[in-house]
């Protein structure tokens, strides 16, 4: 695939990337429940921005925090799904792998928590 990218030239060659991820991401959002849930706050969340009407520098904050997980959810599912395809029963190396991958989601979302709650607990209860 590399080699059909380098034949269609610098800028189509993006853009047929760009479109593949497009894709990746809409199959992500649209058929693993982690990414229909993380789609759906991000929502939930954005609307809450509009509502509160949060700054420009809470807003910045506020994709960053959203990208950061769905990205990360996202390497996770991949991380998952590669790791069934390469040995589908239980290994104790294989469930190391997951469980790391899994602790890197947790880390993304624990600090999106926390600025999400710096961001929305003012405006909410103060």
């Amino acid at each position: 695939m590399a080699s059909e990218n380098q034949n269609l030239g610098f800028v189509k060659g993006r853009v047929r990337g760009g479109v593949i991820a497009m894709k990746g991401a809409f199959k992500f959002v649209t058929t693993e429940h982690s990414g229909m849930v993380q789609a759906t706050l991000a929502i939930l969340l954005t609307t809450a921005g509009f509502y509160y009407q949060i700054s420009q520098t809470e807003w910045m904050f506020h994709v960053i925090v959203l990208a950061l997980v769905l990205a990360v959810e996202a390497l996770n599912t991949a991380i998952e799904k590669l790791c069934d395809f390469v040995h589908d029963d239980f290994h104790d190396k294989i469930g190391f792998i997951k469980d790391v991958a899994a602790g890197a989601v947790w880390f993304s979302a624990m600090a999106a928590l926390i600025v999400e709650i710096l961001i929305f607990y003012p405006k909410m209860f103060g």
